[in-house]
């Protein structure tokens, strides 16, 4: 097969070393509205969007987990938690309550954290769409602010 810097073109081309395609999935998705997308940030190693995180990356970010136990885990009429959240991905009702029951009075083990945990291949854009379900704008700016700031140069350290 004949490089492609040999074919003939009204071009000259030169040939490129150690060039590599780059197979990072974009972090923009124009199905969603403005608002909720996560702005795009190049990685310096083949110029191109950070993959989308997964709930197993967020996990390893002690101040963001922390940040959504406190908005999560507290039990209330009105506002929708871990439960609603766990329920919607496919915990049963048993599964729920054993999860609250082990998890009631603990200071060391969270129900967010174990629902998180349970759930931690989903990517962190699954979990914004709960929180868009389920009102929780709160929570969806947190992640949101995640991916945009921190989840990008925790994606370059990685690589």
């Amino acid at each position: 097969m004949t490089p492609a810097y040999l074919i003939p073109t009204d071009r000259i081309r030169q040939p490129v070393e150690d060039a590599e395609e780059c197979s990072c999935p974009p972090t923009v998705s124009s199905d969603y509205p403005e608002e909720l997308q996560v702005l795009k940030r190049l990685c310096e190693k083949c110029c191109c969007s950070a993959p989308p995180p997964k709930i197993s990356d967020l996990m390893n970010d002690k101040d963001l987990l922390d940040s959504l136990q406190m908005k999560l885990d507290p039990t209330h009429c009105a506002i929708k938690n871990w439960k609603n959240f766990a329920s919607r991905w496919g915990m049963s009702y048993d599964e729920l309550m054993l999860l609250e029951h082990q998890t009631q009075g603990s200071l060391a083990h969270s129900p967010t954290q174990e629902f998180l945990l349970r759930y931690n291949q989903k990517t962190v854009t699954e979990l914004t769409d709960l929180c868009r379900v389920y009102q929780r704008m709160d929570v969806l700016r947190l992640l949101q602010s995640w991916m945009e700031k921190d989840w990008p140069s925790r994606w370059q350290k990685m690589l």
